[in-house]
Formats: structure tokens, C-alpha cells, sequence
């Protein structure tokens, strides 16, 4: 099965599918991604790192995030959204999802379907089903009211599954925000006081939170985020090492080596070569 909606004057795309559908031609395009894994074992690669996604596991990704869709084997549903269908930043105050779901962490956020929430989950994908073949004037806007109610339960699962009891509110808000601005400024500012001060708190506070929610550091989150966006300019462009350096806030070609193989274990050159190997050996 596989239904979409599309409204052509504004480009906005919505795209229900299930294992049975053919998401070739959907691969490399600009869309979010939430992924609900129904059945066994589902094996993904994002940004060339292994992720198993167990059963009843739902993982949601940004355009820039790209498992392979047309590798995707199982049970399991897949919808696919742009930014012109549902744009998650200029919509946070509605369902307070990004620096959480979407731009979230070091860590992807991955959700555990239990009992309870599995057939509630279950129900919201066939609503979407059965929206999807309604045609009139009022589908567009029936299909973001069940998408934010989609995303609105993997927020509330998310709060409660990734962090700890004794974390509370206040303190996961700020994580989410740090992550906001982390993926906002990654690419000027490398410092966590720099972050520090955009949210009105010290480093040191900072670091007590994200220890306190059993996180990676602020620190490490940052230099994540960096080195990322160096993996992905290496192996999707055919830019200069050094030029990549310059656009990710490194003044100096060799602090930007020096930087990338502490955070891979590689020089950029060598990482290059893999990713070119690698993609040669599935073509």
C-alpha cells in the first residue's frame, strides 16, 4: 500500500506506506520521516552508522536524515511529510517536538511501542489510511490534524521513555532547547558557553542537566553535530576537506583534521575513500 496527498499549488506532500510499497522514488527527496517497525529485527543506516530497530520500535527523521527506503524490509509503516505540508519549526509551539523527535540529539530518538500504546497507534495509522482516500477540499487540513496528533503522542512517549523520572520538566525543556540552537549554530558557534548564554544559564548548569538526564555532555553533543555534518559534506560533496573546515567554523585546515579524526578515528581524506568504497560496493 502506498497513498499520498499532494497540494500542487503549495508543493506540500504527505506519503502513507506499508511494506508492501515501492519507496524507490521517494528516496534522497526533502522529507520528514517516521518509521514504525511491526515486525522483526529492521536493520537501518543513517549517516553511515547501523541503527537495529527492534520491533515496535518507531524512529522519526529529519530530510537530511536517510535510511534507505527502498531497503526497507518487514512489517512496518513508513509516512513521509515536507516542510511545506508541516513545517516543525515554525510549528513547536503546537506540538514541541523539535530538539527532541526531530534535531534531537547525539542519540536517535527511538520510541518503544508497548502493549497499551501499540493498537492507539494502530488506530491513528488507519484513520490516515482512510483520510488519505477522502478527496475534498478539507483533506489537507484533516491529515495535519493527525499528523500533529501522531507526533504530539511520539513527544509524550519520547519525554517519558528518554529521560528519567527524577529529570523534570523544566529541565528536559532546556535540553530540548539547547538542541534546538545547537543545530541552529553548530556551524559558528563550538563552545558550550556560547549556548550557555543564549539560554540565559551557566556551562556548568548545563553540564549538571544533560549528566542528570544520563545524556552525552553538552560538549559532545556539539562536537557531534559538527563532525556529522563533516561526514555527510565528505561523502555527498566533492568539496575540499579544507573548504568544508572553513564552512564548519575551523580557521585552520589542520585543526579541522585534527578535530575530525579525534571525533572518527579517521583522517577526512580516509574517511572520503570508505564512504566512495562503500558506495561503490552497493552500486
Amino acid at each position: 500500500m502506498i497513498k499520498t496527498y499532494r497540494d500542487t499549488e503549495l508543493d506540500s506532500r504527505i506519503v502513507l506506506a506499508d511494506q508492501e510499497a515501492d519507496l524507490h522514488r521517494f528516496e534522497g527527496q526533502d522529507f520528514f520521516k517516521i518509521i514504525w517497525n511491526r515486525g522483526s529485527e529492521m536493520p537501518l543506516n543513517i549517516d553511515g552508522e547501523q541503527l537495529p530497530l527492534a520491533g515496535d520500535q518507531m524512529i522519526c527523521l529529519t530530510p537530511i536524515q536517510n535510511p534507505g527506503l527502498s531497503n526497507l524490509a518487514g512489517d512496518y509503516y513508513v509516512l513521509l511529510f515536507n516542510r511545506e505540508f508541516y513545517c516543525i519549526h515554525e510549528n513547536d509551539h503546537e506540538v514541541s517536538c523539535e530538539g527532541l523527535l526531530f534535531w534531537g540529539s547525539s542519540e536517535l530518538p527511538v520510541i518503544q511501542l508497548d502493549e497499551e500504546e501499540q493498537p492507539k497507534f494502530e488506530t491513528l495509522f488507519q484513520i490516515l489510511t482512510d483520510e488519505m482516500s477522502t478527496k475534498d477540499r478539507i483533506q489537507g487540513e484533516m491529515l495535519r490534524m493527525l499528523l500533529k496528533r501522531l507526533i504530539i503522542k511520539g513527544t509524550r512517549l519520547a519525554r517519558k521513555q528518554l529521560f528519567p523520572e527524577s529529570v523534570g520538566t523544566k529541565q528536559t525543556e532546556l535540553i530540548r532547547q539547547f538542541n534546538i540552537l545547537v543545530e541552529q549554530h553548530f556551524r559558528e558557534y563550538h563552545q558550550v558557553s556560547d549556548y550557555a548564554e543564549m539560554l540565559y544559564k551557566s556551562p556548568k548548569t548545563l553540564s549538571n542537566v544533560f549528566a542528570d538526564a544520563g545524556h552525552n555532555s553538552p560538549l559532545e553533543m556539539i562536537h557531534y553535530r559538527i563532525a556529522l555534518e563533516a561526514k555527510r559534506q565528505l561523502s555527498k560533496t566533492e568539496k575540499f576537506a579544507k573548504e568544508i573546515g572553513f564552512e564548519l567554523g575551523f580557521e585552520e585546515p589542520a585543526h579541522f583534521s585534527r578535530f575530525f579524526k579525534k571525533e572518527t578515528g579517521m583522517s577526512p581524506s580516509a574517511y572520503r575513500n570508505s564512504s566512495v568504497k562503500l558506495q561503490e560496493g552497493k552500486n
